[in-house]
């Protein structure tokens, strides 16, 4: 298996989300500020400890209707080092499970395991020292949804970095 990459756990994103405004066949969710956060593992050398201030998710479903492209847009302020940080992130989900019942707000739809979100996610920090190295990896993440009576939908990402 020489040459593949491996990846090293990272982050885990929980973000918060509204219903969707359909702007078809785009939509857009608004991401809800302090529902959110970006944390570190522990074991990963790159600290962050951020909550999520604001930002935008836009979904577009593809033609065939299987998927949806994501592009999403936020900001976080890293409670150790205060730094402005832009989390921003594309990616795809599978509408054919039970993540597309959540998408399509299925009455049956229920807290989903990973494997059915992939996401790319890209970090800006402002030249910060602490966490500049971190617009200079590659990233990539699994995500799921969290359903949960009378709590707004959680979207949560396990992120790992790229590695040779």
């Amino acid at each position: 298996m020489s040459g593949f990459p491996k990846l090293i756990p990272a982050f885990t994103a929980r973000i918060a989300i509204e219903p969707p405004t359909a702007i078809s066949p785009i939509s857009s969710t608004s991401l809800r500020p302090s529902l959110g956060s970006l944390i570190s593992e522990p074991s990963y050398p790159l600290k962050l400890n951020a909550p999520i201030l604001h930002g935008a998710d836009y979904i577009t479903t593809q033609p065939d209707g299987k998927t949806v492209k994501l592009e999403v847009q936020s900001v976080a302020k890293d409670a150790s080092t205060g730094a402005t940080i832009r989390f921003n992130y594309t990616g795809t989900v599978s509408l054919l499970g039970a993540a597309g019942k959540v998408l399509k707000d299925d009455p049956s739809a229920a807290t989903t395991d990973f494997g059915e979100a992939f996401i790319h996610p890209v970090f800006q920090t402002g030249g910060v020292p602490e966490l500049a190295e971190l617009a200079n990896k590659v990233y990539v993440g699994s995500g799921r949804f969290i359903l949960e009576e009378g709590k707004p939908v959680i979207v949560e990402y396990k992120i790992s970095e790229v590695v040779a």
